[in-house]
């Protein structure tokens, strides 16, 4: 028979427990990655989550290489999302069709549970499931959602669409926004932390039907915060 613990020896069990939790949170925040993007609408700062450390990585690595310098924003819907990282976009004329550009690479899923669709959600772009059933991530597409707010009985309705929100992305979605029936389906890899002022503008700038800004908005520079 096991000896019961004391209560002392609970109150130790249970510190060193709540110690853990805390280490294992600060470990976790310190490998997440902030990237600078500075574009001609201004700075946006994001944060990308180590627990998606194949995105993360991948992303670091194409912002060290210059990749995203010169890249424009090509589709921008208001209400929903900013999209870029297509390097056909570098050197697009007037009315270019885009969105088809990449490394020449794609990035296995990691789509968590714990990272959704909320206002200001990175996340990768993909081809649909039809032709991409593991629904595989772009190499270097990637979008920033502007989202709009969605009541919560209007998203426990999508459940029967196969939708499961949680009790915190019912409160998120409901005050804050996003885009929630992309939910589950695309790899969301970090978030804005400052610049989202910059977000509205860009998902709000003038653009044609296939989407694009009529006046190019492009990211200048992007950088790891050091």
């Amino acid at each position: 028979m096991m000896a019961q613990l004391s209560l002392a020896q609970k109150k130790d069990k249970n510190k060193n427990a709540q110690q853990q939790a805390v280490a294992e949170q600060q470990v976790k925040q310190n490998n997440n990655i902030m990237i600078n993007l500075e574009t001609t609408m201004g700075t946006i700062k994001i944060e990308l989550y180590g627990d998606t450390p194949v995105h993360s990585n991948n992303f670091k690595k194409l912002v060290e290489e210059g990749f995203y310098d010169g890249i424009l924003f090509h589709r921008v819907i208001d209400g929903f999302m900013i999209q870029t990282g297509d390097p056909d976009s570098k050197s697009a004329t007037p009315g270019q069709h885009l969105g088809a550009g990449g490394p020449g690479y794609t990035l296995p899923a990691e789509i968590l549970p714990q990272h959704y669709h909320k206002r200001g959600a990175i996340a990768a772009a993909r081809t649909g499931d039809q032709t991409n059933p593991m629904r595989r991530s772009s190499g270097s597409q990637f979008y920033i959602v502007h989202g709009k707010t969605t009541p919560a009985e209007q998203l426990k309705a999508y459940a029967r669409y196969g939708f499961e929100f949680s009790d915190e992305q019912l409160e998120a979605y409901a005050t804050v926004g996003g885009a929630p029936t992309l939910d589950a389906q695309y790899t969301v890899f970090g978030e804005v932390v400052e610049g989202m002022d910059v977000v509205d503008k860009i998902a709000t700038a003038d653009r044609d039907a296939a989407d694009r800004p009529k006046t190019d908005i492009k990211i200048i520079k992007a950088s790891v915060v050091k």
